[in-house]
């Protein structure tokens, strides 16, 4: 049996590089892709095959995939982990930005799975996971167009299992909780800076103290716990269609399921210190 190949983008940091050496200690080579190479450069130096790639440019992802496919003569496990989360009042951010956040969580991942998809239609096998959050079944304010992009691979997820399915290609969705990472921070910055001197100002006030908070929270699970799933889902013969994990994400997500919208509002509200 050959050895399988995964692509995991994103990899640079955080989920990205811990799912990367996971993989890798399963016995899988390895292509890490980033937009700079010289971030892969820890994953280089444990044999993982850095590779400069930007989910928003189609030259890029094809380059990427093609020299994949030169390399090894297969992909087997195609991990969308790239995205950053861009947040502020619907009414605030501009739409260039909002269009953004979409190619890199959305467009990134469905054209990579596009270029991945004949490989595996081919092999008759392979595992298409994209990395989409809690925030992808519930909501917070100021987080919209973040929410929106993580709602909609959510569903474009469910779509692409049943049209894979038929080809021996799985889909599987990894909804990650609370996870210590820089993703937080990166977001709260991004907040403050669309609220400047704007109606929303208290609100992105509370939510950016809210999520540098939970950015530095002792209780958020490591980035190795998603890359454990990971592992187990594109190794199991018949992979759960959904992983839920890391700090808050099972509950957070069955109480939005049990509670009505004014009930969940309330308690979202509360939970950001949202001025009321």
């Amino acid at each position: 049996m050959p050895t399988k190949t995964a692509l995991v983008t994103g990899a640079s940091s955080g989920i990205g590089e811990a799912t990367a050496l996971k993989l890798q200690s399963l016995g899988f080579t390895v292509y890490g892709a980033a937009r700079r190479v010289d971030r892969l450069k820890t994953l280089a130096e444990h044999g993982i095959r850095p590779l400069a790639m930007d989910v928003t440019d189609e030259a890029s992802l094809q380059t990427g995939i093609e020299k994949i496919i030169a390399e090894t003569g297969r992909i087997d496990v195609l991990v969308n982990n790239a995205g950053y989360g861009s947040y502020g009042a619907l009414e605030d951010v501009p739409l260039d930005e909002a269009r953004y956040q979409f190619e890199v969580n959305v467009f990134g991942a469905i054209r990579l799975a596009q270029l991945a998809l004949p490989h595996m239609r081919a092999q008759r096998s392979g595992t298409i996971v994209n990395i989409t959050s809690m925030g992808g079944k519930i909501y917070t304010p100021l987080g919209g167009w973040y929410h929106g992009t993580k709602f909609a691979l959510e569903a474009l997820s469910d779509c692409l299992r049943l049209e894979a399915k038929p080809f021996g290609v799985d889909v599987v969705v990894i909804e990650p909780g609370g996870i210590a990472t820089e993703w937080g921070a990166i977001a709260a910055d991004k907040l403050e800076k669309s609220a400047t001197g704007g109606a929303y100002v208290a609100q992105a006030d509370a939510v950016a103290s809210s999520l540098r908070s939970e950015a530095n929270a002792k209780r958020n699970s490591p980035p190795s716990v998603i890359a454990g799933e990971i592992g187990k889902a594109v190794t199991a013969r018949r992979p759960r269609t959904r992983y839920a994990k890391g700090f808050g994400a099972r509950p957070l997500i069955a109480l939005r399921r049990l509670l009505p919208d004014r009930a969940f509002d309330s308690v979202i509200t509360r939970a950001v210190g949202l001025p009321r």
